[in-house]
C-alpha cells in the first residue's frame, strides 16, 4: 500500500513561516497529482494547493501569494512552504495523492478526488 507521512507542523506567531513535508513510501506509485488540504475544528476539509506530475500548480484563493507547493521526485516528497501565516490558517494539514485524471490538465480540488491520505500535521498560528 502507499503511505503518506506529513511533518513540519507546529506553533508559530502571525506573520511567521513554516514548511511542511510529505514523504511517500510503499507500493510503487506514479501519481497524476498530489495536494494539500486542511481542516479546522467545526469546519469541512478544504483544498489548499495541488501540483500535477508535470509540475504545474494550482492554489486556493485564500493562500495565493503566501503558500508555495513543490515536489522532489528523487526524494518522493511534496512540500508546502507557508509564509505570512494568519490565525485563520490554524488547522490540521493533510497530504494527499491521486492516480486519477491522467492525460489531462485538470486540477483535483475536492477530497473525494484523491486516493491516498496522510495522517495530518497540526499547524497553530497565534495572534
Amino acid at each position: 500500500q502507499v503511505q503518506l507521512v506529513e511533518s513540519g507542523g507546529g506553533l508559530v506567531q502571525a506573520g511567521g513561516s513554516l514548511k511542511l513535508s510529505c514523504a511517500a513510501s510503499g507500493r510503487p506509485f506514479s501519481s497524476t497529482a498530489m495536494g494539500w488540504f486542511r481542516q479546522a475544528p467545526g469546519k469541512e476539509r478544504e483544498f489548499v494547493a495541488t501540483i500535477r506530475s508535470g509540475g504545474n500548480t494550482h492554489y486556493a484563493d485564500f493562500v495565493k501569494g503566501r503558500f508555495t507547493i513543490s515536489r522532489d521526485g528523487a526524494k518522493n516528497t511534496v512540500y508546502l512552504r507557508m509564509n505570512n501565516l494568519k490565525p485563520e490558517d490554524t488547522a490540521v494539514y493533510y497530504c494527499a495523492a491521486t492516480s486519477n485524471y491522467p492525460g489531462t490538465s485538470y486540477y483535483p480540488t475536492r477530497p473525494y478526488e484523491y486516493n491516498y491520505w496522510g495522517q495530518g500535521t497540526q499547524v497553530t498560528v497565534s495572534s
